[in-house]
């Protein structure tokens, strides 16, 4: 997977399918997505392409009072890696980019990135005052030749999948759970020192402090979590990937 940051950058000498979204988690529902992302791609002989946030939108829309996030920019790319993505497009999430019209945007994708598809989720909204939603598309799909899919809502044992939903196990301690919602496990990209990891983003959640089986760098192994540390079995240094 090749990651661009900014849509200026990115270059294509083929056909795309693209989907947009902050992504947060990586979760079940949007596995759901990108696995028709995929599919339309491979469909319409072109390559998938997923445009994310940096930072987050409510951050910007000053709407994050107290929300943490489940992945960083790098713990997404991990995870959109593992779906086969062919592309990871990083836009940075500021009020000019807030302020403009969903057809600008969608327009620009069709030219700038040559896109020939866009699958969207059941409840997506974007573009200055969330107009862009599935039926605002279809006008403009039909004008410019390309086509939209609508992803509808997944759910996990009967529990819907959202990652305002894992953030909410993952504060009450229900990692298990978490992990079955997300279809994988938490996921901590860091670089630790003689087996100390130090998360300075405050902004990335982390379990409650405690002792923890996972895995790291594909070695099972046992953890602590204390506040903003996350301590190893071995001294390890160098950057790490723990899957809780």
């Amino acid at each position: 997977m090749t990651i661009h940051h900014g849509i200026e950058e990115f270059c294509s000498d083929g056909a795309t399918v693209v989907t947009v979204g902050s992504f947060d988690g990586v979760h079940g529902g949007h596995a759901q997505l990108l696995g028709s992302l995929c599919c339309m791609a491979r469909r319409l002989y072109a390559e998938s392409v997923v445009i994310t946030f940096d930072p987050h939108p409510r951050i910007v829309m000053g709407r994050a009072e107290g929300m943490q996030l489940l992945t960083s920019v790098e713990e997404r790319a991990y995870l959109l890696a593992q779906h086969g993505v062919d592309h990871l497009v990083v836009v940075r999430f500021d009020e000019a980019f807030r302020t403009q019209s969903y057809e600008t945007f969608v327009r620009s994708l069709a030219e700038r990135v040559k896109m020939r598809g866009m699958v969207v989720g059941y409840n997506h909204r974007f573009g200055r005052g969330s107009e862009g939603r599935f039926e605002s598309l279809q006008p403009i799909a039909e004008e410019l030749g390309f086509e939209v899919e609508r992803v509808e809502q997944h759910t996990e044992g009967g529990d819907k999948v959202s990652s305002t939903v894992v953030r909410r196990l993952i504060e009450d301690g229900r990692m298990q759970r978490a992990a079955e919602i997300m279809s994988h496990p938490y996921i901590i990209i860091g670089v630790a020192t003689e087996g100390v990891v130090c998360i300075k983003d405050d902004a990335k959640q982390l379990p409650r402090s405690g002792q923890y089986d996972a895995v790291v760098n594909g070695k099972q192994m046992s953890i602590n979590i204390d506040n903003r540390l996350v301590l190893l079995d071995e001294k390890v240094t160098g950057r790490v990937v723990v899957e809780l």
